[in-house]
């Protein structure tokens, strides 16, 4: 019996995937054709005959999402948007060549790439997000497909998502898993144990469908079954050969991460037929009525008395729901830790608007990407320390030129009696380091506060880091506050102390001791770290012969490297300079105990002034 037309149509555009994934690579000398052509069968029919995509308008309300978690694939997305006809032969071919926008693993630069990809892992906590936002919140049709590779399942945040995504009960939400059997060294964990991969996505809730990678109507049928699945996400196990289509490719090792050379690609080509030229595009999304907007309502931020001691972290809380009931478009995302940070603030004020991850800090940092993707305003917060664990979430982020706003709480040994395990001593350093970020330090409530909303509207990755103890508010409600702006707390020529958090207190007591004694400091409240006052700490230089800057962090990376850095960018430095930081393993013990016992107490501050 002859092939139907569509049946027809699947195989060449897959066998054209394949040769542009050949292609491509072989142009620019590197690259992962095989990771790509092994799935080219499915992508065909998920193109073809499934995808909703309008790729004239990237931001239809009602496209499909599709992310590629196993982004060193991309050279068969590149295809795919060939077959489309949505980038010319010129830009296939100019796939990892400076200056070309469709690099080694796909970005945003791409606009129909939701998320950098390519650090293995990350995809499916995007896609949650994602699917929570088209589920939860806009109310729309759109699915979103992620692909994954079988390598990648060996990462625990995959599985981080595929419980927040069963939580969630998102059928909208469709795992594409190509198990090609061979990773980067060989041959994978699980090899082509389809039963074991079926196990583990069962076991948090997914709906498993099996497939042959390489018979498009087993593929439609499966796609057409994953479709069709109510009440939970569902996982296609699709049973793929690495470098599928070509024989002296297909199930071989040793393929991984090289292009072909000209005269294999010209035999490989020779055996696809070199099929060119087929354009297949999507099914355009259906037009939907998207959820109405509402309007924002004046900002009434909390008023803190001054005096009043009040833990920045709260006022966190406090404010993140003010700015809730203001906006409709805010949104927030916890870890189980939310009657510590008092993200249940909003929680409680915004149920609806409240995404719990439970102790799973990657998937936390995925979602708010995910919101972020479909334009929300998402909060995630936890204690400082954990963000550790969701530092290439954090970084690939930016690689996304994603809009992340981060709060960690309990930093520093001011934490107390908890000990180091809960004490972040890097978190400066950590934000600091991530490309075009913002990093601020309150010292008071009202400083946390204001800067709230100002995280809301500022792009790129923005951290928070909020001291746990409560601690006397300094500043009255309405007092300036401004990204890369500081506060002069205190005036004097004989010396500068720089701080921010915890020991902005302490130098404000040591700056009274001093007084005492005739000597006049200057105290600066750095709370922005970056961008920094540059301004303000030239000034300082140039009329104090003395600068001081104590921290609750790690001597490397924090307050004082922004400051150094700052001066010596702009030519000057400090006539003598102290720094007071922890420079030992900190224990367990009262806070005031273990201010003094890693130096950076008042009496310490007092001390390094004196000389």
């Amino acid at each position: 019996m002859p092939e139907s037309q569509t049946v027809l149509l699947w195989k060449n555009l897959a066998a054209q995937l394949r040769a542009d994934s050949i292609r491509c690579t072989t142009a620019a000398g590197s690259g992962h054709p095989t990771s790509g052509m092994s799935i080219a069968d499915v992508m065909a029919v998920l193109q073809a005959s499934y995808l909703r995509y309008d790729y004239t308008n990237p931001n239809h309300p009602s496209n499909d999402h599709l992310i590629f978690s196993k982004g060193h694939a991309c050279p068969v997305l590149y295809a795919m948007y060939r077959a489309a006809d949505a980038i010319s032969v010129e830009d296939l071919l100019s796939v990892r060549k400076f200056g070309s926008i469709y690099e080694g693993h796909p970005t945003p630069l791409i606009p129909h790439v939701d998320a950098a990809t390519g650090s293995l892992g990350q995809g499916l906590g995007i896609a949650v997000g994602v699917a929570i936002a088209a589920r939860k919140i806009e109310k729309l049709s759109y699915r979103t497909w992620c692909v994954l590779g079988d390598s990648e399942m060996a990462e625990g945040s995959v599985y981080e998502a595929m419980a927040v995504a069963s939580q969630e009960g998102l059928d909208n939400l469709i795992a594409i898993i190509d198990i090609n059997k061979l990773g980067q060294r060989g041959e994978t964990a699980l090899g082509h144990d389809i039963s074991k991969y079926r196990a583990r996505v069962e076991a948090f809730g997914w709906h498993a469908i099996e497939v042959d990678g390489h018979c498009v109507e087993a593929i439609n049928d499966a796609l057409s079954a994953a479709v069709a699945h109510t009440g939970s996400p569902v996982a296609i196990l699709a049973k793929t050969e690495k470098g599928g289509g070509v024989s002296f490719l297909s199930g071989v090792a040793g393929w991984h991460g090289k292009a072909l050379s000209a005269s294999d690609a010209e035999k490989a080509l020779a055996e696809l037929g070199n099929p060119e030229g087929l354009i297949v595009k999507p099914q355009l999304p259906i037009d939907e009525p998207g959820q109405p907007v509402v309007a924002d309502q004046p900002l009434n931020l909390p008023d803190y008395a001054v005096g009043q001691s009040v833990a920045v972290r709260k006022a966190f809380g406090d404010a993140l729901a003010a700015l809730g009931a203001s906006r409709a478009n805010c949104f927030a995302v916890d870890a189980e830790v939310g009657n510590s940070t008092y993200l249940e603030f909003f929680g409680k004020a915004f149920p609806e608007r409240h995404f719990q991850c439970y102790i799973a800090e990657q998937i936390m940092v995925g979602v708010a990407q995910g919101l972020d993707v479909q334009g929300k305003v998402a909060f995630a917060a936890t204690f400082a320390a954990f963000f550790c664990r969701a530092y290439d979430q954090i970084r690939m982020a930016a690689v996304s030129r994603a809009s992340l706003r981060l709060v960690g709480t309990h930093a520093g040994v001011s934490i107390g009696e908890d000990g180091p395990s809960q004490m972040a001593l890097e978190d400066i350093a950590m934000m600091r380091s991530v490309f075009g970020s913002t990093v601020l330090y309150p010292s008071d409530a009202t400083t946390a506060a204001a800067l709230i909303p100002l995280m809301a509207d500022t792009e790129g990755i923005s951290y928070m880091r909020a001291t746990r103890e409560a601690t006397p508010v300094l500043y009255p409600k309405g007092t300036e506050v401004k990204l890369g702006g500081s506060y002069t707390v205190r005036d004097g020529n004989d010396a500068t102390i720089v701080a921010a958090g915890i020991t902005l207190h302490e130098a404000l007591k040591a700056a009274d001791t001093l007084s005492a004694e005739g000597i006049n400091v200057r105290v600066i409240d750095l709370y922005s770290v970056k961008p920094i006052d540059t301004d303000v700490l030239l000034k300082a230089v140039r009329e104090t012969p003395l600068m001081v800057v104590a921290e609750d962090h790690w001597v490397e990376g924090g307050i004082a490297d922004a400051v150094l850095a700052t001066l010596t960018a702009n030519g000057v430095a400090p006539k003598r300079f102290a720094h007071l930081a922890i420079r030992e393993m900190p224990q367990s013990g009262p806070i005031a105990t273990l201010l003094a016992a890693y130096g950076i107490d008042a009496a310490a501050i007092v001390k390094a002034v004196k000389g």
